[in-house]
Parts: C-alpha cells; sequence; structure tokens
C-alpha cells in the first residue's frame, strides 16, 4: 500500500506585526480567514522573531539558531556554508523543499568564485531549496513578466512598481492606487503559481515554503485595497508627546527616532508627510492593513484549496511573520530597533495529528528559532545539535514541557559596513560595537548595548508601552544585575554547539551531532 500523504506547508507573510492578529490594529480591520485560522490551529501569543531584518531573520527561521551563532546580522551579510539549514535536513529524509518566493540569503564568499553573480544580490536562495517561482522584493522578474504578458505597460526601476498613479491632476496621495489591478498583485501572482503547483502534486507527499512579500512597505496597494481601511479607523502610534521626549531616554533613541525615512515607506509623496504627525501614521496604517487584508484573501484561497482537495487533514500548516513593523510607534517605521512592534509577531500551527491543539491560544514564550525544529519532529527527525531552537510540538499536546523558556531573546545589528547608518555615525561606533540585546520576561524588559551604552529597562506589566526607562532608577539596579546575568547564562547555553556536546572516543564518536 502506498504511505499516506504527509504534506507541510510553511507560510511566512513579511512584516506583519502581531497586534494585526490581536490587539488594536486587529480591532480595526478584520482578517476573516487569519482569524478563522485562529479557531482551527494552536495560536502562539507570545511569539517573536531573533532578529531583523528580512534576511538575518529568515537565516534564524531556517537555520533555527540565534543570530549570534549563524551571523549573517544584516541584509548582505553572507550566510556561512557550513550551518544545517531546513533544507538541507530536509534533503536527508528524502524530502524535496519547494520554495515559492524567497529567502533573501546572503551567499557565502568563501564557496564561490568572486565574479559570481549570486554574490551580487542580497536577494539569493538558500542552498537546498529548489525556486519554484522566483519571487523578490526587488528581483521579481517572473511576475513583472506576467504584467507585461496582460499588456501593462511596464516602468523603469523600483520605486514606480510599488508608487501609487496619479489622480487627473498629476498628484500622488497616501491611498493613490497602483498601476495592476488586484488580480493581478504580487500578492495574487505568487498565489497563483503555488495553487498551480500544488493542483498536480495531489497525490505525493510534499513540503511548500511559501513566502509573501506583503504587507512590507513599500506601501502602495491595489484597488481596492487602497481603499478598504479607514485612516480614522486605525488606532494612533503609541509614543510619547514629543518625538524630543522619546529621544531622549538613551543616545541610540536620540540617533535614531524621528529619522526614519518615509520616502522609503511610500514612494512619490516628497516631504508631503512626517514621521510627527499622528494623522499622517493613520494614513499610512490603513494602506498596511489594506495591504495585510489582501494577503488575508490570498491565505483564505490557499485554505479553501486545502479543504476542497482533502489535503487539509494531512498538512502541518505553520503561518507565520520573518518580523514586525512599527508603523509609527515611538516615532520609528520599519523594524530595525530595539521596540516590541519590531518583533512581536504571529504564529499559528495546524497540526492535523492534534486536533485537540484548534482553538487554543498558547500563552509560552516562543521564538522563530522553535520553527524549523518543530517541522522537522513532525517529520520524524531530530534537529541537529547546532539548532538552538525547540520542537513547539509539545506545547500541542495536554502536558505542555516543564522546562519551557520563561523570555525570549534577540538582538539587532546596526551598522553597516559600506556606508554607516545614522545611529553607527551619531554614535561613532565601530561595526563590531553596533548591537544591542534584548530579554524579554513577562514583567521587565532589558535592552544591552556594547561599547559601554548605558542599558534600557522597561516594567512591561506597569508600561506596555515602553515608554518609561527605569535603567538609572537605583531601585532597579538589582533588576539589571540579574536580567545582565540572565543574558549572558542565555548566550553562553547556547553557544554554537555542532561539535561541543560530542566526544572522540576509544568506542568512537558520542554525544549528538
Amino acid at each position: 500500500m502506498p504511505e499516506p500523504q504527509k504534506n507541510v506547508l510553511f507560510i511566512v507573510f513579511d512584516q506583519l506585526r502581531a497586534d494585526c492578529i490581536f490587539g488594536a490594529l486587529a480591532n480595526a480591520v478584520p482578517l476573516p480567514n487569519l482569524r478563522a485560522l485562529a479557531q482551527d490551529s494552536a495560536v502562539f501569543s507570545n511569539h517573536f522573531s531573533v532578529v531583523n531584518p528580512c534576511g538575518p531573520a529568515r537565516a534564524s527561521l531556517l537555520t533555527g539558531q540565534y543570530a549570534f551563532n549563524h551571523r549573517s546580522v544584516r541584509n548582505g551579510t553572507p550566510l556561512a556554508a557550513w550551518h544545517p539549514t531546513l533544507p538541507r535536513e530536509l534533503r536527508k529524509l528524502g524530502i524535496e523543499p519547494r520554495l515559492y518566493g524567497y529567502t533573501d540569503t546572503s551567499h557565502d564568499p568563501e564557496t564561490m568564485h568572486l565574479n559570481d553573480p549570486d554574490l551580487k544580490t542580497y536577494e539569493g536562495l538558500m542552498p537546498g531549496f529548489r525556486e519554484m517561482v522566483e519571487m523578490r522584493l526587488e528581483q521579481s522578474y517572473e511576475w513583472k513578466a506576467d504584467l507585461k504578458a496582460k499588456g501593462y505597460a511596464l516602468p523603469q526601476g523600483f520605486a514606480p512598481f510599488f508608487q501609487g498613479v496619479p489622480d487627473a491632476g498629476g498628484k500622488i496621495e497616501v491611498n493613490s492606487p497602483a498601476f495592476y489591478a488586484a488580480e493581478d498583485s504580487d500578492t495574487a501572482f505568487l498565489t497563483n503559481a503555488l495553487l498551480k503547483s500544488l493542483a498536480v502534486r495531489e497525490d505525493e507527499s510534499w513540503f511548500a515554503h511559501a513566502t509573501f512579500i506583503r504587507p512590507h512597505p513599500p506601501l502602495c496597494a491595489p484597488a481596492p485595497y487602497n481603499t478598504l481601511c479607514t485612516p480614522a479607523d486605525m488606532p494612533p502610534p503609541n509614543r510619547a508627546a514629543t518625538r524630543q521626549l522619546e529621544a531622549a531616554a538613551h543616545p541610540y533613541l536620540e540617533a535614531t527616532v524621528g529619522a526614519s525615512h518615509l520616502n522609503n515607506v511610500i514612494f512619490g509623496l516628497g516631504g508631503r508627510i512626517s514621521v510627527d504627525s499622528a494623522e499622517d501614521a493613520r494614513a499610512l496604517r490603513a494602506i498596511y492593513m489594506g495591504l495585510a487584508a489582501e494577503v488575508d484573501h490570498h491565505f483564505g484561497r490557499i485554505m479553501s484549496y486545502l479543504r476542497d482537495s482533502g489535503q487539509l487533514d494531512n498538512t502541518l500548516l505553520v503561518v507565520t511573520a520573518d518580523h514586525g513593523e512599527m508603523l509609527g510607534d515611538h516615532y520609528l517605521w520599519g523594524k530595525q530597533t530595539l521596540f516590541e512592534p519590531a518583533f512581536h509577531v504571529p504564529l499559528f500551527i495546524r497540526d492535523p495529528d492534534r486536533p485537540a491543539s484548534f482553538g487554543r491560544k498558547l500563552a509560552a514564550f516562543t521564538e522563530a528559532v522553535d520553527i524549523t525544529p518543530t517541522i522537522l519532529s513532525w517529520l520524524g527527525a531530530t534537529p541537529p545539535a547546532a539548532m538552538n531552537g525547540r520542537s513547539l510540538l509539545g506545547h500541542l499536546g495536554d502536558v505542555p514541557p516543564e522546562d519551557w523558556r520563561d523570555h525570549v531573546f534577540y538582538e539587532l545589528d546596526f551598522g553597516e559596513p559600506d556606508e554607516p547608518t545614522i545611529a553607527q555615525e551619531a554614535l561613532g561606533l565601530p561595526l563590531a560595537e553596533c548591537n544591542l540585546a534584548v530579554i524579554r520576561e513577562r514583567r521587565f524588559k532589558y535592552v544591552h548595548f556594547n561599547a559601554g551604552l548605558p542599558p534600557l529597562l522597561y516594567d512591561l506589566q506597569a508600561d506596555p508601552e515602553e515608554l518609561h526607562n527605569l535603567a538609572p532608577d537605583p531601585a532597579f539596579a538589582p533588576e539589571l544585575l540579574r536580567l545582565a546575568q540572565k543574558m549572558l547564562n542565555h548566550r553562553m547555553r547556547h553557544a554554537y554547539a555542532s561539535h561541543s556536546g560530542r566526544k572522540i572516543t576509544n568506542k568512537g564518536v558520542v554525544g549528538p551531532g
């Protein structure tokens, strides 16, 4: 008899923050298909990325390692070839890992000739994946070819692809629509390619990793999503009364707060919007949520396909985001900062073998590094010792693990080797010292900076918006010491362990590999 079908669908949305699913933004805009999934899967409400931006975040997702181990710490920083990865581990199991989208993997120049074209893009393909459809933020040639074949006049360059169409007076507004119809968008194109590919594999087991660009900026949505959400319905950004008050808390914040380039968030508006304007923030949030609604619609198509084809209950479904987005909170846009919205992301796991977990909202602290070990464990494999994360399958059963972590850890490198960042220049730091690390517990959040910069400490129970730094208060000195020691313990406990747990003896190699 043939083996029963056993599929894995691993979906990553780019820059979708957690409160789009449960929080203030979720109350403003319905995302019916993701809401429905919350009733048909386990929802991890305290799930966090461990690094950003996109390339490092995906390196951690797919290696199961913290950035201090894999060290691909910024877009364009190579991921060393020796690290274990999800696609390579799947191939050991005889499974072909198919990619619909992108991994933003910067290749290892030690293993390639310096003239290799793959060393001229940060949007590279992680080795081991079979690229089923090329879909990347800056190099989506197949999507562009599809638009051209449909008769669209293609603009030249990157920005015009994500810039709204001017009105009759030649003016671009925040909610100006994209030049392509919704049925021809990047999100629609990727979904079409995924469903077309899966439709001819219904009699075999498969693994699919689908990665959607949206709702990642630039914020430009096709009609009707450009006007689906009303700015007045958007919650205002969480921030101090003035940018100056926000920046006064720390030298790093003084350098970065309000320095977000809105020209990279939305194209074509020039100086007509401001990081200081709550009204502008609401308008931009409305476009972001419109893009999230578009993604939700196409996710619904995927769920309908799985149900209609009878494959839903043969498929492990993992849905998450690579990192979050500030959306004007703390006068910041993007994700390269220390605050919660940049790292807190949704996670849904629908395990057909554990239907009792459907509808559960789980409060355990989970991290991006747990995803790859979870997938490998579900497939019956033992995750490599070098992976820092742990399988989440135990949380889906009746007895969750007793020794689970009581915190999350994440980090950020905020320097660049070629064009120094604003913070790098303002603080006068060498590249190796442009970094920070965070331990986040239920109550306290501790931010440690390199280069002797002072720490930050927040009481998240009393101050969930992270507006009051307690680090200078002598009454909290014991907490600072405790958390600094805890962070050091965490780093030491999770040092790269590919070989350190093994030993060569006269009986051969002992210990986990």
